[in-house]
C-alpha cells in the first residue's frame, strides 16, 4: 500500500504526482511538476530566473562536452554559441559545421557570416543578427 507520508511534501507529490513535462490536468489546466496550474497560477519572476540559470548551464555543460573550441573561446563568443544553443539545442547548434570550422580556424568573419546564411537565421532575425555580429567581434551586441 505504499509508506503513509510524515510531511506535506511528500504527501503532495503523493496526491498530485510528479510530471517533469507538461500536461493538462483532469479539467483541463496546463500543470506541470507537482500539480503547479501554469494556466493559473504561472510562474515567479524569481522561479523564470531559475529556469534560465539552469538552462545556461546546461548548455555550458553540452558545450564543454560536445565542442573543445568552446573553452579556448574568449567570454563574449562563449555567450553567443550559449544562446545559441539554448536556442536550437546542442544538436541543432552543432549541426553548423562549417560555420564551427570557421570559429575553430579564427575566421571570425567567414563564420558570421555562415551563421547568417542558414535556415535558423532567417526564422529568428534579429537574434542572429545580433549573434552573429558578436561572435565576428567577440563584443557586446
Amino acid at each position: 500500500m505504499g509508506t503513509t507520508p510524515t510531511n506535506i511534501f511528500d504527501q503532495l507529490r503523493r496526491d498530485e504526482g510528479v510530471r517533469l513535462k507538461l500536461y493538462a490536468d483532469t479539467v483541463g489546466k496546463l500543470t506541470i511538476g507537482v500539480g503547479r496550474n501554469l494556466s493559473d497560477v504561472g510562474i515567479s519572476y524569481e522561479e523564470a530566473t531559475t529556469l534560465l540559470q539552469n538552462d545556461v548551464v546546461k548548455a555550458q555543460e553540452e558545450l564543454v562536452a560536445n565542442l573543445p573550441l568552446y573553452t579556448a573561446l574568449d567570454p563574449i563568443r562563449q555567450a553567443a554559441l550559449v544562446n545559441m544553443v539554448f536556442n536550437l539545442g546542442i544538436h541543432g547548434f552543432l549541426t553548423f559545421t562549417t560555420a564551427i570550422g570557421y570559429m575553430q580556424a579564427g575566421n571570425w568573419d567567414a563564420a558570421a557570416t555562415e551563421l547568417l546564411n542558414s535556415k535558423w537565421a532567417r526564422q529568428v532575425g534579429e537574434r542572429a543578427t545580433r549573434l552573429a555580429e558578436q561572435i565576428r567581434t567577440g563584443t557586446w551586441v
